[in-house]
């Protein structure tokens, strides 16, 4: 199952109708849309515009493959499963977001193993095709490493 999520502030109509178009082009029905407020027609698909923390966590969990706006928190839900994620940035020119941060934050992640970026919609449907192979990386700890916790302490100690 390909669990396309936009987060929880705003639709992302761009990424939604070219994920929608891409899974009827090739009659897939295994997918399952969080969409925020959307007038899109996604008849044949599963979708919610809003859900719950365990509703969102039970669909990372089951998800193959989930596709979302380069979030940080979508990104490191993925991460703690070993869930390979496509994400696509949200555009400031295209009224999608306030800056292009998401920009930033994907070349940051897409040299992590798991995490695929799609620069714009026209690339989504090359890695979708691709869903299959794509593979996600080792679960990251959902905690702190013992060694960088102690730095931590050992530095908030001194400076204190």
């Amino acid at each position: 199952m390909i669990f396309v999520t936009v987060g929880s502030q705003l639709p992302f109509d761009r990424m939604t109708a070219a994920v929608a178009e891409w899974a009827h082009a090739r009659g897939r029905t295994d997918l399952f849309f969080q969409t925020g407020a959307t007038k899109l027609d996604l008849a044949g698909f599963a979708n919610m515009p809003v859900l719950s923390g365990t509703e969102i966590r039970g669909q990372f969990d089951r998800a193959s493959l989930v596709v979302a706006h380069v979030g940080t928190g979508t990104i490191i839900e993925c991460l703690l499963r070993g869930k390979p994620i496509i994400v696509v940035p949200r555009s400031s020119k295209l009224h999608e977001t306030r800056n292009d941060h998401q920009f930033a934050t994907a070349r940051r992640f897409q040299h992590r193993a798991g995490v695929f970026v799609a620069w714009d919609e026209k690339e989504l449907p090359a890695l979708l095709d691709a869903a299959d192979a794509l593979a996600g990386g080792e679960a990251i700890a959902a905690h702190a490493d013992a060694t960088l916790l102690a730095a931590l302490r050992g530095f908030v100690t001194e400076t204190a």
